[in-house]
């Protein structure tokens, strides 16, 4: 069952050397995720993530990492609207079909459209987000040989309400992880 427990993500890449059209040797992409943002959850579909993006030679820095992260995540909601509940079944005898506003006009704020958005890193931290993570991709390039994720996990509510551009918020949560994703995975999932 889905938990309300709203976070962010923040997908980084270091770039070797600063350009001169950023000024920052950073690249950030930023999702909001509105439901089960404890690391039991969030952790694991990282790595699957992760696992997938290294299988299909994918990864492709911040932009595109947290473009499919919040697909999957779509997609994973999907099979709630195809169980044959009538009331809140998707007509989709195929996959176009999820397209079809009149294939949806019934349901009510369907999952698989909302509880997840790109947020521009400008725009602050509302405070009621309970977990940030930061995910930081290598700089090397994805065609050479498969790298680590490193992450980084807030403690619960570890972290500043923010109102303005939320770098400063990152740099001052309380991070009760830093290190490899494999080691977060070990470190912080009780089974």
């Amino acid at each position: 069952m889905s938990r309300s427990t709203r976070n962010q993500l923040r997908f980084v890449q270091r770039a070797e050397q600063p350009d001169e059209t950023d000024g920052d040797a950073e690249h950030v992409a930023q999702v909001y995720r509105h439901l089960d943002g404890y690391p039991e959850s969030v952790l694991p579909d990282l790595a699957q993530l992760k696992e997938l993006l290294d299988a299909t030679r994918a990864e492709r820095g911040p932009a595109y990492t947290a473009a499919a992260f919040v697909f999957l995540e779509k997609l994973s909601t999907i099979d709630l609207y195809l169980d044959g509940d009538p009331e809140r079944t998707i007509d989709a005898a195929q996959p176009a079909d999820l397209l079809e506003p009149s294939n949806m006009e019934h349901l009510n704020q369907p999952l698989s459209l909302l509880g997840h958005g790109i947020k521009n890193p400008a725009d602050g931290i509302p405070g009621d987000e309970e977990f940030l993570y930061v995910v930081e991709l290598p700089t090397e390039n994805p065609f050479d040989e498969l790298t680590e994720w490193t992450v980084k996990v807030s403690g619960h509510s570890a972290f500043p309400r923010w109102d303005g551009p939320t770098d400063e918020a990152f740099e001052r949560a309380n991070w009760q992880f830093r290190g490899p994703l494999e080691d977060a995975l070990t470190d912080l999932i009780t089974e």
